[in-house]
C-alpha cells in the first residue's frame, strides 16, 4: 500500500525552453545527442516558442523530458511500480516501463505529430470544461455536434473536469452553454488539433501501421493505460494502445482510481506537467502527489526514497 506512480502529462504543458532546462542539468547530454542522432535533427531547436507551435514538435519534447526525468530518478533507486501517460505521455511512459525502446519512441512520435498535423485543418482544437458533471457536458456535446461542426467529449480527467474536441464554432457553442449551465471553468487549450475523437481516426490507423513494423517487450514496470485504466502487460495491447489513443476519449479519472485501488500512495509527475499532480491528488485522499517541474526532482527523489522505505 506504499507503491509510487509515475505519470506523463500530454500536449499543453510544454514550456519553452524545456530541453535547455534539462541541458543545464548537465546529465542528459548524452540522451538528446542521441535523440538528435536519431531523428537526423538537433532537438534543442524544437523548444523554442515558435518551435513549439507545431503539434511534432511539443510531442518530441515531452517524449524526451519525460524519458529523461524518469530515467535520472531510476538510476537513483527511485524506481515506479506504475507509470501512467495522458494523450501523448503515454509514449514516455511505455520506454520507462521497458515495453518500447526510445530509439523507436522517438521515431514514432515524430509520425504520430505530423500525422496529427494533417489530419485537422486549421480552426479545430480542444477546450476544457470544468464544475460540471459528466452527463451534463455530455448532453450539451450532443446538442451541438453536426458533420459540419463536429465536437466529442475527448477526456474525462475527474468527475467535474472534462476535455472537449471538435472545431472551433462548435466548441464555442458548447462553451456558451457550459457557461449558462454554470460550468467554473471554460477554457480554449494550447493544442492545436481535435485530439481523442473519431476526427482522428484514419491517422491512428496509419500510426498503427507503422507500430505494426516495432518490436515491443512485456515490460518491466506496469503499464496503465490512461485511455483504458487497465493495467497492460501484454506487448501488443500495449502496441495497440498507443497507436489508437490519439483518437479514444482519455479516461484518467479512472486511471487515478485504478492507481490508488493498486496500493498507489505516491504519484510523480514528470516534466514539464503539473496539472496531473492536482487530479492524482483527488484521488490519493491518503496518500501524496507533486510535479517535478514545481517541486524539484532532488525533491522528488526525497520523496520517492522515503516511500520506498516505508
Amino acid at each position: 500500500m506504499n507503491k509510487i506512480l509515475f505519470t506523463f502529462p500530454g500536449q499543453g504543458a510544454q514550456i519553452p525552453g524545456m530541453l535547455h532546462e534539462l541541458d543545464r542539468q548537465g546529465e542528459h547530454g548524452q540522451l538528446l545527442r542521441q535523440a538528435s542522432d536519431i531523428l537526423g535533427e538537433d532537438v534543442m531547436t524544437l523548444d523554442t516558442p515558435q518551435a513549439l507551435e507545431r503539434t511534432r514538435a511539443v510531442q518530441l519534447c515531452i517524449l524526451i523530458a519525460g524519458v529523461a526525468s524518469a530515467s535520472w530518478l531510476i538510476a537513483r533507486k527511485a524506481v515506479p511500480d506504475f507509470v501512467s501517460g495522458l494523450s501523448i505521455g503515454a509514449f514516455p511512459a511505455a520506454v520507462v516501463s521497458g515495453a518500447l525502446d526510445f530509439a523507436d519512441a522517438l521515431r514514432l512520435v515524430s509520425l504520430r505529430g505530423e500525422l496529427m498535423e494533417k489530419a485537422a485543418p486549421a480552426g479545430y482544437g480542444l477546450c476544457a470544461i470544468g464544475g460540471l458533471p459528466e452527463r451534463t457536458v455530455q448532453t450539451l456535446v450532443d446538442a451541438v455536434c453536426a458533420p459540419a461542426s463536429p465536437v466529442y467529449l475527448a477526456n474525462i480527467n475527474a468527475s467535474d473536469q472534462f476535455v472537449i474536441a471538435g472545431s472551433d464554432d462548435a466548441m464555442k457553442k458548447v462553451l456558451d452553454m457550459a457557461r449558462e449551465k454554470g460550468a467554473t471553468k471554460t477554457d480554449r487549450l494550447a493544442v492545436a488539433v481535435p485530439s481523442h475523437c473519431p476526427l482522428l481516426a484514419d491517422a491512428a490507423r496509419f500510426l498503427h501501421d507503422a507500430i505494426g513494423q516495432v518490436t515491443f517487450r512485456r515490460p518491466a514496470i506496469a503499464y496503465l493505460s490512461g485511455s483504458t485504466g487497465r493495467v497492460l502487460w501484454q506487448p501488443q495491447r500495449i502496441a495497440d494502445d498507443l497507436a489508437f489513443n490519439m483518437a479514444r476519449p482519455v479516461r484518467w479519472a479512472d486511471a487515478m482510481q485504478a492507481a490508488c485501488e493498486r496500493g498507489v500512495r505516491l504519484a510523480i509527475e514528470m516534466p514539464p506537467g503539473s496539472v496531473l499532480t492536482g487530479l492524482a491528488k483527488r484521488v490519493l485522499a491518503d496518500g501524496e502527489a507533486l510535479s517535478c517541474q514545481q517541486q524539484g526532482m532532488a525533491g522528488a527523489l526525497a520523496l520517492a526514497l522515503r516511500r520506498k522505505a516505508n
